[in-house]
């Protein structure tokens, strides 16, 4: 299907493991048809990981290029505590036999809504059960500081 679709639109393909090359053909149909390519680049990126689109650029001749898509990378949050700075435990799951594998033991971190008494608001928070008796005994302010957190940015 992206043959024909291609042989449509006027370019011709040599397809090369993971280079794929276009050549423009001569067709009216594509003197209406514009694109923005800067000559200093030898290659399109594409969406596909690992395939490098080349083609080879003339005074007079145009491209259609689709317009470029920035990869996607997911946002994970970590599970550390900001404020403690604690952080999974790697230890041992021991069964009956004895018989010993690896695991993670996490820290136990919640979401609250603490109120700012210097920002006069609630501050939402990722923070661990023990930063939050830190915190109900030092204060908020002080732990930040402690920590070098800035709560006006949250």
């Amino acid at each position: 299907m992206a043959m024909a679709t291609a042989a449509a639109s006027g370019f011709l393909f040599a397809n090369t493991c993971s280079n794929i090359s276009f050549r423009k053909s001569q067709s009216p149909k594509l003197s209406s048809l514009k694109a923005s390519v800067n000559p200093e680049l030898g290659f399109v990126t594409s969406q596909l990981n690992g395939v490098r689109i080349s083609y080879n650029l003339t005074q007079e001749s145009k491209l259609v290029s689709s317009p470029s898509v920035p990869s996607f990378q997911p946002v994970v949050a970590r599970r550390v505590c900001p404020f403690t700075g604690k952080r999974a435990n790697k230890a041992n799951k021991v069964s009956f036999s004895n018989h010993k594998t690896k695991k993670l033991q996490f820290v136990n971190l919640q979401y609250k809504k603490i109120w700012w008494e210097a920002g006069k608001r609630y501050v939402k928070l990722r923070l661990s059960t023990k930063a939050l008796k830190t915190i109900e005994k030092n204060g908020l302010d002080a732990v930040a500081k402690k920590a070098g957190i800035d709560l006006s940015k949250k």
